[in-house]
């Protein structure tokens, strides 16, 4: 079994795989401070409910966009499991069916998302994975990253709103009965989502004008499913698109 690590900023998203299934995956929030002691507690503890027994794992693979994690997280993993993760970084790129633009300043995650994207959609296609940040991978016909586009992301726009204000409320992101927002929450879903959804259709607009051609987009992350019936762009929803890429990744190398 393979078991596959996403650290981001906001959370931590894992997953161990028997072939090309799932068994469990998990979310848990990214804490910059645990030591690799504490987050193996983590680990054992959700194998254990989970009844995933760790002598049948043989290979981790980790992606990261927090680097002071990496260490403790490979230390935890050699002791806990007895192995070292692979680790998404530029010395495995030229092994990918994808071709990676800047691949010192790209995040692991992003490859990851274009690994996946490119494998089970073909090209060209766009990957916009809503996490902290809003991003916009953009993969040829031949597998070429060709760019990327970052926004912030929809939690970290409205944490940044309610941060700032003092008397808006939070609110859950959730499409609102009506861009008329007839009271404070309604106003602040209808500018959030509906101003998301134009900032996704403008970006995919503009990309494909620059590029002459159609786009497969492919939206993954855990809120991509909220501008899913309101963006006229988004195509797919994949939300273990990362994870997939990972996977694929691991039984590659």
């Amino acid at each position: 079994m393979v078991l596959s690590i996403d650290i981001g900023n906001t959370n931590i998203v894992f997953g161990v795989s028997d072939q090309n299934s799932w068994i469990k995956i998990w979310r848990i929030q990214t804490d910059w401070s645990k030591t690799a002691d504490e987050y193996e507690v983590i680990f054992r503890t959700l194998f254990a409910s989970s009844e995933i027994s760790k002598s049948e794992i043989n290979k981790t693979i980790l992606s990261s966009v927090v680097p002071g994690l990496i260490r403790p997280f490979n230390e935890m993993l050699l002791h806990m499991l007895g192995h070292s993760p692979v680790l998404v970084e530029p010395s495995i790129y030229s092994k990918l069916p994808v071709d990676v633009l800047n691949p010192f300043e790209i995040g692991a995650d992003i490859v990851a998302d274009a690994t996946a994207a490119f494998v089970r959609y073909g090209g060209p296609c766009m990957v916009i994975d809503f996490g902290t940040a809003l991003t916009f991978t953009t993969i040829s016909k031949e597998g070429k990253i060709l760019g990327v586009a970052i926004a912030p992301g929809l939690l970290t726009a409205l944490k940044s709103l309610k941060g700032n204000t003092a008397q808006l409320p939070d609110v859950q992101l959730v499409e609102p009965p009506s861009v008329l927002g007839g009271n404070t929450i309604h106003a602040i879903q209808s500018g959030v989502v509906f101003g998301f959804a134009g900032l996704v259709d403008s970006i995919v607009n503009r990309t494909e004008a620059e590029l002459g051609g159609k786009l497969t987009v492919v939206a993954t992350g855990g809120l991509s499913f909220i501008l899913q019936n309101v963006s006229s762009k988004i195509q797919i929803i994949d939300e273990n698109l990362t994870l997939d890429g990972l996977n694929y990744i691991a039984r590659l190398l």
